[in-house]
């Protein structure tokens, strides 16, 4: 059963992202520690006593569609209106729509645990986050109206409709249209595709929020707009009123998140209203919908870095209790009678130990990256443009390198529970088959490697990335001048770690500026886990000064000096491997 970690996620947010520091500043103004820590013990018992029990049901029935309605897995329901009565949607939402207005910080942190608790069930409410943030930021103060407060109060759920058959990732490809219906609102006509939560019974109405282009607007991303369109329209005095003209025709079936309902979404099929086309009103301006639509998937990047932090920690705590428990054969370090816990066997540690660390590592880059965010709200001029480049600079690492480590911490889930990980009576297999899916949404890791090398390494002239790696040196400087012998051989390992990450750095900047697009992009995936496990290292070792305790200063020790190693060879990747990548590929292409 799960245990939320909320000393161990209170240290990582004081400690290694900055909090503590924030805090004492008077950043967030009269926020404290103790209501901190009030927020995660509150939200650590949410988690594990009323979401984690209800997780085997989401999996095993899953959401069922029948007459274009979902019902969700038994308890559900229940489950959501306990939690949007318990606030938790509106732990970051403006406060002038009833929201709390607290950091991203301790949102990113209860989300992990919900996360942990459930991915299918957090997802929803994860996108009703995003759909509060875009309204507030664009939509027009009737809209704001009309949808903030019941959003971020949970009475309603926003959804986010990207992608269709013909289009994946590349949005500009989309071909959903809106025509002008004359009063200010639009008739919406398409099909959209893998959209979460598209259909349910959380709640009476659903708020989408819909990619579409106008009538002759520009080709490609430059004449797609956003719309609102609910599945109920809004009387004057608030009431919902009659059905708009879309509905849900089929639920994918998954790898995972089984409770979590994937909608086929049709508009403008003549489905309810009078006439043909489902209502829609403007988000923003027009052909501007994408810059809108970001301020959403910004931070459901972050948010989606989240869930393979959740599932990481899920997975780590499922293998070391089953470690402990299940004995088998004789161990060199056991001296007690009978077969040893294989706990105790160096290979089993291996695994157990890297689980860990790549856990703790992903949650503390995501959570500096949430801190990025919210020091980037409260700063003025030069500050907050230092601040959001920050942000932007790890946002892929957050969203890529988390999911990774989730897939990959769940694999070892598995691996540490020997056969009976691969039987699905343990719940190892539930959690790989959870995770696959955070690497491919919201943006493939690919695409967010290829936003690194691309887009951010190029902030500030190039020196955004340069001024983080030197922060990361600090930190590697402290270790060697902390006295802790317990740091081993960390210091100079996270040294050349740290020259390796600048020497592939200066490569890929110089390949940008010389024009050698093609070959920067070969390497933009290697790079970007070379970056996380650099920054990483340095992350372990920023928790060991402040916490120089056995088991802080062992972790970081053991990531330094066993798997530390990685970046040199991702380095080499980088810059020696782009050439061969490139000509090898092209013996795939057939068409």
């Amino acid at each position: 059963m799960y245990r939320a970690p909320v000393e161990e996620i209170a240290f990582t947010l004081k400690h290694v992202a900055g909090l503590r520091e924030a805090l004492a500043a008077g950043t967030f103004g009269d926020l404290s520690e103790d209501l901190i820590d009030a927020v995660l013990h509150e939200a650590g018992r949410f988690a594990s006593e009323e979401i984690a029990p209800l997780y085997k049901a989401g999996d095993e029935k899953g959401a069922v569609l029948k007459d274009s309605a979902v019902t969700t897995p038994a308890g559900w329901r229940n489950l959501y209106k306990n939690w949007a009565e318990g606030g938790w949607n509106a732990v970051a939402a403006p406060e002038e729509y009833g929201g709390q207005g607290l950091p991203m910080m301790l949102s990113v942190a209860v989300l992990e645990m919900w996360n942990s608790a459930s991915v299918a069930f957090c997802l929803g409410p994860m996108l009703t986050m995003g759909a509060v943030e875009a309204l507030d930021k664009h939509a027009t103060e009737e809209l704001k109206q009309t949808y903030l407060a019941k959003l971020v109060s949970g009475e309603w759920m926003g959804t986010m409709n990207l992608t269709e058959p013909q289009a994946g990732s590349d949005l500009a490809a989309l071909r959903t249209r809106a025509e002008p219906a004359g009063d200010g609102t639009y008739r919406i006509f398409g099909q959209k595709i893998f959209i979460t939560y598209g259909e349910h019974d959380f709640t009476d109405n659903i708020v989408h929020m819909v990619l579409a282009r106008l009538p002759d607007a520009p080709a490609g991303t430059r004449g797609i707009s956003l719309f609102l369109v609910p599945k109920f329209l809004v009387n004057e005095d608030g009431s919902l009123g009659a059905r708009n003209d879309l509905f849900c025709s089929g639920l994918e079936e998954k790898l995972g998140i089984h409770g979590s309902p994937t909608c086929t979404m049709i508009y403008g099929d003549g489905f309810a209203g009078d006439k043909p086309g489902a209502v829609g009103w403007l988000i923003g301006e027009e052909n501007k919908g994408l810059a809108c639509m970001f301020t959403m998937m910004n931070n459901a990047r972050l948010n989606v870095g989240m869930q393979g932090v959740g599932i990481a920690e899920m997975a780590f705590q499922k293998a070391l209790a089953y470690a402990n428990e299940r004995r088998q054969g004789k161990a060199a370090g056991y001296s007690g009678n009978g077969m040893a816990p294989i706990v105790y066997h160096p290979d089993v540690q291996r695994n157990l130990l890297t689980m860990k660390a790549l856990t703790q590592i992903s949650r503390a880059i995501s959570y500096s990256c949430a801190h990025a965010i919210d020091m980037a709200r409260v700063s003025e001029g030069a500050a907050r443009a230092k601040w959001l480049d920050r942000a932007n600079l790890l946002t892929p690492l957050a969203k890529a390198f988390s999911t990774d480590a989730g897939v990959d911490v769940a694999s070892l889930g598995i691996q540490v529970h020997g056969g009976m990980g691969f039987i699905e009576e343990t719940g190892a297999a539930a959690l790989y088959r959870d995770a696959r899916i955070a690497p491919i949404y919201e943006g493939t890791n690919g695409i967010q490697a290829i936003d690194l090398v691309a887009r951010k390494l190029p902030l500030r002239e190039g020196e955004e990335v340069h001024s983080y790696i030197d922060d990361l040196v600090a930190i590697a400087s402290a270790v060697r001048t902390s006295g802790q012998g317990g740091f081993g051989q960390t210091a100079d390992l996270l040294d050349q770690a740290l020259d390796d990450l600048s020497e592939a750095t200066r490569f890929l900047q110089y390949q940008l500026e010389n024009g050698q697009v093609e070959e920067a992009l070969a390497g933009a995936t290697p790079y970007l886990r070379l970056f996380s496990l650099a920054a990483g290292s340095a992350y372990l070792a920023r928790a060991a000064i402040a916490d120089p305790s056995e088991p802080r200063l062992a972790l970081c020790r053991f990531f330094a000096e066993n798997m530390l190693a990685e970046v040199a060879a991702l380095k080499d990747r980088v810059i020696e491997g782009a050439s061969s990548l490139i000509q090898a590929g092209k013996t795939l292409i057939s068409v």
